[in-house]
């Protein structure tokens, strides 16, 4: 299996409002450094998964509504913990459909994507799932 991976971050806002997050509950901020992989079986004529260029902006196009923002006051998020699992999730399927849809120009070779939030330097969570998911 072939990947091409690309990185960049966001920083937010949010609650998570439940026991179970301890001092977690309150508003508080995050920066996350975000990776997404792009899995392939093969390569083209020269050599790609996908172009990097394409990946960084595929990227950049899903976090864009989050950067800088309050993720309580989030319309879609309503009702949600938008947990470093949660956004893992919600980050593959925005750049799932953009592959989808083309965006990435990779001819149909890329089947998989994961999406690795760093929460820390010591903690950190991902999403990985076909596509077509």
């Amino acid at each position: 299996m072939f990947a091409v991976e690309v990185r960049d971050h966001i920083m937010i806002a949010h609650s998570l409002p439940s026991g179970v997050f301890g001092p977690a509950q309150g508003m508080h901020g995050a920066t996350f450094t975000v990776d997404a992989a792009f899995f392939s079986e093969d390569i083209d004529e020269h050599g790609l998964v996908a172009d990097i260029g394409l990946a960084t902006e595929a990227l950049a196009k899903a976090l864009e509504p989050l950067r800088y923002k309050n993720l309580d006051e989030h319309a879609e998020f309503k009702g949600k913990f938008t947990t470093t699992e949660f956004l893992c999730h919600h980050i593959f399927q925005q750049i799932a459909e953009q592959v989808r849809l083309g965006k990435l120009a990779d001819e149909g070779r890329i089947k998989r994507i994961r999406i690795l939030l760093h929460e820390s330097h010591v903690a950190r969570a991902w999403y990985e799932g076909d596509i077509s998911a």
